[in-house]
């Protein structure tokens, strides 16, 4: 029993990054991965991932479940683009010791940052909000043409890839694709990429075990998804009485901390 004791820590840690990543649709990996890193600096990168996409999992599970309830998933187009991610996060998993660590952190780092940038200043934040306002809010369900779901697809397959092989979801690119490019409402932006996550991050786990990727941590697992999945369960409570705008600013500082934490870990 002694030996676990210091493993409790883990579960505020997993409550904090399920919580706050499921308000915002993200997942949590953002902050989990970037953590156990720095945490764990003795570990190979790829069992960081793993742990990471393993929790990802539970808590984006529990958050769509949570989400589930109050029907603010956009199914139809959720499946399509989870099916979308399942190539990529395939590959991402099996190249994660193919390519240099830090070139790719300090590279999606940089991208994270700049998102961050775009979420804080771009004018198109307004008009999600009145989007989300227009018809209450959560419970419209977005008209997606045919070059929108195809747009939506190819870039699932990318952010499949990317989710899989840094373990942090894809949430924090997916929530300003659906949001801006595809003009989802706010609230079911958030939901549907936590539907879309819980697809892509069983998959770059799988991958991570099937391929002899994963080094371990089931502590580690465990300690952390208890947190996540009842941080998703209060975060999708909290997410009713959040102001649309204030869920765009959070991930907004959300996006560029995960940057900076990547680029800092290149660097």
């Amino acid at each position: 029993m002694d030996q676990y004791l210091p493993l409790l820590w883990l579960v505020p840690l997993g409550f904090f990054a399920g919580g706050f990543g499921t308000i915002i649709g993200a997942g949590g990996g953002f902050i989990l991965a970037p953590a156990l890193l720095f945490i764990f600096p003795g570990e190979a990168p790829e069992a960081a991932t793993s742990v990471s996409l393993a929790v990802v999992f539970f808590n984006s599970l529990s958050g769509t479940l949570a989400y589930a309830r109050s029907k603010r998933i956009d199914y139809k187009s959720g499946s399509i683009f989870a099916g979308a991610t399942i190539p990529g996060a395939i590959l991402g998993a099996l190249t994660t010791t193919g390519i240099s660590r830090a070139y790719f952190n300090l590279a999606f780092g940089g991208l994270l940052m700049l998102v961050g940038i775009f979420l804080a200043v771009s004018p198109a934040k307004k008009t999600a909000y009145k989007i989300a306002q227009a018809g209450g809010g959560a419970h419209v369900t977005p008209h997606l043409t045919r070059p929108m779901l195809l747009l939506g697809s190819i870039l699932s397959l990318a952010f499949g890839f990317l989710s899989s092989f840094f373990g942090i979801g894809g949430g924090v690119l997916y929530v300003p694709t659906l949001t801006y490019a595809l003009k989802f409402p706010i609230h079911i932006a958030t939901a549907t990429s936590l539907f879309v996550l819980t697809i892509t991050a069983f998959s770059g786990a799988a991958t991570h075990t099937a391929a002899g990727l994963y080094h371990g941590g089931i502590q580690q697992i465990i300690g952390l998804s208890v947190g996540a999945i009842l941080g998703a369960q209060v975060g999708a409570r909290l997410s009713h009485r959040l102001h649309g705008d204030w869920i765009i600013r959070g991930l907004a500082i959300a996006v560029a901390l995960a940057g900076i934490k990547l680029v800092a870990s290149a660097l």
